[in-house]
């Protein structure tokens, strides 16, 4: 029994230190700590950006704190592997119809969404990244907050 559990042990050891050299399945995910889509903010929209270990296609969603869908960025919309996906939030609520693509400095596009609802309150957010070809869904690290008025 003892020597049983001395090789569990090890295989437990030898799995665990695996899953710590694995790259995780969304990469460098990057958030403004805070933005106001007031007419006084500074930042009026959430920059969002990351990048997937494999080629997917991935839904980009808002949730607020208590986990609860708030906007839709992108359905469906496929993902190389390592190319940065870089998004903007305006701050409202719903399913984005259409979309505009604008150039960072260096030239990067950033894919910006018509989020048309009604504005989304101000509080902590998260963003979900959902992997379809993988089925699995990523939840960014770190919040944002939306700040009104």
């Amino acid at each position: 029994m003892f020597a049983l559990l001395v090789i569990a042990c090890f295989a437990a050891f030898f799995v665990t230190q695996r899953l710590k050299h694995t790259p995780t399945a969304v990469q460098l995910f990057k958030l403004t700590p805070f933005f106001s889509p007031t007419p006084a903010g500074h930042l009026k929209e959430e920059q969002i950006s990351f990048r997937l270990q494999r080629s997917d296609a991935v839904t980009v969603t808002i949730l607020d704190s208590a986990g609860t869908e708030v906007a839709t960025l992108v359905s469906d919309r496929q993902v190389k592997s390592y190319k940065v996906l870089s998004l903007r939030w305006n701050g409202r609520r719903g399913v984005a119809r259409r979309y505009t693509t604008v150039s960072a400095a260096g030239g990067h596009p950033i894919l910006v969404p018509a989020n048309a609802g009604a504005p989304a309150p101000a509080g902590e957010y998260r963003v979900r990244v959902s992997l379809r070809e993988q089925r699995r869904s990523v939840e960014s690290p770190r919040s944002f907050t939306l700040v009104r008025g």
